[in-house]
């Protein structure tokens, strides 16, 4: 199965996408699958994974070469979330916060000078970026943020606190945004980017999780931590609409962990069911099992279709509001159901550690909510479809 080359429009971009596959593939056998249940059971977040996937030009995939990324396009970007995520989710999901949401921020919005500060380090892995919007009370609802940043002489003060933060506690920068003006005006709050050691900014409470446990998520809290408006991105005002926009991409890359996902507990459920034999047959030759392996495979097909449909949308220049949402919803809850019939499929073992799916049926749980929930999806969906 190589959900990885649909879209894929010329033979340069097809031989990209087997190289990034073959890399992540020669890479997770050596530096994360010996790892992967010690990680997962001590909530390990592992750095210089990162470090050394940035060596390998995946940590500023969008980033262009000018600013030592590595130049390339959606399609490219999904091919790598997917090859990692098969192997561990956990992973997928750090790459995909750093690239996506803080990394792809400071491109869009930063001017000159903050490009050529950040974007180089972050794109070689140096450092690892985090994004952050989300508040203990403010989810979704997120124009009604509590932080605020408070113009004070020629700079800013910001207080309050987010949480929920991919790579938070490690993030040598993290793309904030706060409240400016009123609570609900979308033109009422702006984005910062401030780096680990600020005075006045330090990540709080790691969360103990039920999946993507390798991931690292904090709360950030910030007391009269006094920044330069130096430090701001884009115009003031225009930070809700910058996140919105940078969500947009964001979730083509969840999509992406959900096909990656699902196809680890696919492939895993496909190669037991062959050897595990009841009744003197493999189970793959009873037909509760074999239409079980045909709805997960046609599940993940449709899924890989509609997040590369978007990614090439992305790459167009198109606007992706809606293709982005049809494929993170898709994406997400199919991730949940494969896992969960993986699972199944291996009876007993699947509840156990000794094998991998009931990691995949942990860590899929988290592609239906993050980056915007099933439900918020659905909401996006059906806005642009009664337009």
């Amino acid at each position: 199965m190589n959900p990885t080359t649909a879209h894929t429009p010329s033979d340069e971009r097809n031989e990209n996408c087997r190289l990034i596959q073959d890399t992540v593939r020669d890479f997770a056998s050596i530096h994360m699958i010996p790892k992967l249940q010690e990680w997962d059971e001590s909530q390990h977040f592992p750095v210089q994974v990162f470090r050394e996937l940035g060596q390998l030009g995946l940590m500023g995939m969008l980033v262009p070469e000018s600013y030592g990324g590595a130049g390339l396009g959606y399609q490219e970007y999904i091919t790598a979330i997917i090859a990692l995520s098969k192997v561990d989710p956990s992973i997928g999901l750090s790459m995909a916060a750093h690239n996506s949401l803080c990394t792809n921020h400071i491109l869009m919005f930063g001017n000159e000078d903050q490009k050529t500060k950040y974007l180089p380090r972050l794109a070689t892995g140096e450092w690892i970026g985090a994004w952050g919007l989300t508040e203990p009370n403010t989810g979704s609802d997120a124009g009604n943020m509590k932080t605020t940043a408070v113009k004070d002489g020629d700079g800013w003060i910001i207080n309050g606190s987010k949480n929920f933060i991919t790579n938070g506690k490690s993030g040598n920068v993290t793309v904030l945004i706060t409240r400016t003006g009123e609570p609900g005006d979308k033109h009422g709050a702006t984005a910062f980017v401030i780096e680990q050691g600020t005075p006045g900014f330090t990540a709080g409470r790691k969360e103990n999780k039920l999946g993507m446990r390798a991931s690292e998520t904090v709360e950030l809290l910030f007391e009269d931590c006094r920044i330069p408006d130096s430090q701001r991105l884009g115009e003031v005002g225009e930070g809700f609409i910058q996140s919105l926009k940078v969500l947009d991409g964001g979730r083509i890359s969840i999509a992406a962990l959900g096909v990656g996902t699902a196809l680890g507990a696919y492939e895993a459920a496909l190669a037991y069911s062959k050897e595990r034999q009841q009744f003197g047959k493999p189970i793959s030759s009873f037909q509760g099992i074999a239409f079980k392996l045909a709805d997960m495979y046609t599940d993940i097909q449709a899924s890989s279709l509609l997040t590369f449909h978007a990614g090439h949308q992305k790459d167009q220049g198109q606007k992706v509001s809606l293709s982005g949402a049809v494929a993170k919803y898709h994406s997400s809850e199919t991730a949940v159901r494969v896992a969960n019939e993986a699972v199944q499929i291996f009876g007993g073992y699947g509840f156990t550690k000794d094998y991998p799916v009931e990691k995949f049926y942990r860590d899929s749980k988290l592609c239906t909510i993050g980056e915007g929930t099933s439900e918020i999806q659905k909401m996006v969906i059906s806005k642009e479809i009664l337009k």
